[in-house]
């Protein structure tokens, strides 16, 4: 018996059932509309097809914008140093977040097999493109048996949002998946899904055992989840809860569950490298995360299609979990507002999943009729806005110049990077540099004075910003600026003219190259 089994919510299967002399072929709200190729069935899976094909291009390219240049300095650090890899981005022995057990796996590829750290990169979002796709599969299997549901609803994960593009880690709009395929949420998200098929299906076995063990293997699961990417985590623990309580589990149910948690939190907290229950504790997320409570109805003005199926299925079972899911989600997201805790807008996909599943499954299993019709031309045109809103990720692969002009104009140029500086910078190499460049340059193997992303777990970022923003300060004398440089053993400066900093002609300063944007990169010559 599965958990979806032990009560009426949950699932679409007593429906699928009833109709079952259509099951087995493509049916639903598009399967009368033929097209040149075969069934509507076929036409979904062509486009989904597509999308990967996109996907998988773009990871070739892998385009850097955000924190790609973060994973790739935590996968530097694990090459060289496994068990004790000190901060990704500066100088220090300090624990970090970032070293969850997928990083660590991509640490033992990268140091095995000897590969650079951008072609582990791209092998880690080929698994997590492929554990997201199959995992969104199982998933909404266990909602529907409708051979349409599950390529609806992988359209409607990325494309049915807004029309104003959004990007943000965790999030799976097209245009942000392209940019975020290779990091640790994207292989969190992908797990959560396969995660909740297993929940959703979890087996009973009369001894008792089977179930126990499968709970725990669950508990283990949750835990690398969390571990991987916290607010993630967050979601995963939103959509579990909501699936037992939507499945009107048993008093036994509960104690198994019970036991996987303990599992689960021991790992947490065995867990090496970081301190997860620290980061309850931790401060100064709410302005970085206030931007995720603005713009929210052209960002997702789509999603209230799913809202509107949400409503459907609360009419046949309050207890949907879907429908709980999404009650959970807009709870923890209200509350993060109205309190200030802006950073538990991170929530928000639990939200946003839920309803675009639930317009996926709904519009799939729809009885014949103008009202199906009716819901299935929405949903189509609503895909074809996401669609068109989100069409500049194509540029990702063919580069601004082929886009046509109104799609180019609103493409953004990947980063540069800064592979420039590398025949002369080597690992371990302490480079001074401002905030932008400090977010890239650690993904090469060299520290940056201060970390070009908050850092919650390093006692001395404040000092750190403080000493880049003397160094370059106007008003900074050359003493103040060579103490800087000898306090932390910088070796490099990488800066424009207008940056400020030592003047291009110090005889502490040697020039050893130029780079994009009238870049230098200046040796120390004196200290």
């Amino acid at each position: 018996m599965s958990v979806a089994a032990q009560g009426t919510g949950g699932t679409d299967e007593a429906r699928d059932r009833a109709d079952g002399k259509r099951l087995g072929r493509p049916w639903g709200p598009l399967a009368a509309v033929r097209t040149p190729n075969g069934t509507v069935g076929v036409a979904l899976w062509a486009v989904v097809a597509l999308l990967v094909v996109l996907m998988l291009l773009v990871i070739v390219r892998l385009p850097w914008v955000g924190d790609l240049g973060m994973h790739a300095a935590t996968v530097e650090r694990l090459r060289h140093r496994l068990l004790d890899p000190g901060n990704p981005l500066v100088d220090e022995k300090t624990p970090s977040p970032y070293y969850s057990p997928w990083m660590l796996f991509l640490g033992v590829v990268a140091r095995v097999t000897g590969l650079s750290v951008w072609v582990v990169l791209r092998i880690g979002a080929l698994i997590s493109l492929t554990l997201l796709v199959t995992g969104v599969w199982r998933y909404v299997r266990t909602l529907s048996r409708h051979r349409l549901a599950p390529p609806l609803a992988l359209l409607c994960l990325v494309l049915l949002w807004g029309t104003q593009v959004f990007n943000w880690s965790g999030f799976i709009g097209l245009n942000s998946l392209a940019l975020t395929v290779a990091y640790p949420s994207v292989f969190a998200l992908g797990l959560t899904f396969h995660f909740w098929a297993l929940l959703t299906r979890m087996p009973k076995s009369e001894g008792g055992r089977g179930g126990w063990v499968a709970f725990l293997g669950l508990g283990a699961l949750w835990a690398v989840i969390l571990l991987s990417h916290q607010f993630t985590g967050v979601v995963a623990t939103l959509g579990a809860l909501a699936t037992v309580i939507g499945a009107r589990a048993g008093l036994r149910t509960w104690l198994r569950l019970g036991a996987g948690l303990v599992l689960g939190a021991v790992i947490l907290a065995l867990w090496p490298y970081y301190d997860f229950f620290a980061l309850f504790g931790v401060g100064g997320l709410e302005e970085i995360h206030r931007p995720l409570y603005e713009h929210l109805f052209p960002r997702f003005c789509l999603v209230l299609l799913g809202v509107v199926a949400l409503g459907v299925r609360a009419r046949r079972d309050r207890l949907d979990p879907l429908v709980l899911f999404f009650a959970l989600g807009v709870l923890v997201f209200g509350l993060g507002g109205l309190t200030g805790h802006y950073s538990w807008g991170r929530a928000l996909p639990a939200v946003l999943i839920p309803a675009q599943l639930a317009a996926a499954v709904e519009v799939a299993g729809a009885a014949r009729g103008a009202l199906r019709n009716v819901a299935a031309g929405v949903l189509a045109v609503a895909l074809a806005v996401g669609a068109w809103t989100q069409i500049q990720t194509v540029g990702y692969v063919t580069g601004r110049s082929a886009l046509p002009g109104a799609v180019a104009e609103r493409y953004r140029d990947p980063w540069v990077g800064y592979h420039w500086i590398t025949p002369w910078v080597r690992y371990g190499d302490v480079v001074m540099a401002k905030t932008n460049p400090a977010r890239q340059i650690p993904a090469y193997g060299a520290y940056t004075v201060a970390p070009g992303y908050p850092d919650f777990f390093l006692p001395d970022e404040a000092r750190r910003d403080a000493a880049v923003r003397t160094y370059f300060a106007a008003g900074s004398s050359r003493a103040e600026r060579l103490g800087v440089l000898r306090k932390y053993g910088v070796r490099w400066v990488v800066q424009r003219r207008s940056d400020g900093g030592l003047p291009a002609g110090d005889g502490a300063l040697r020039k050893v190259a130029s780079g994009p944007g009238g870049q230098v990169l200046y040796e120390v010559a004196a200290r």
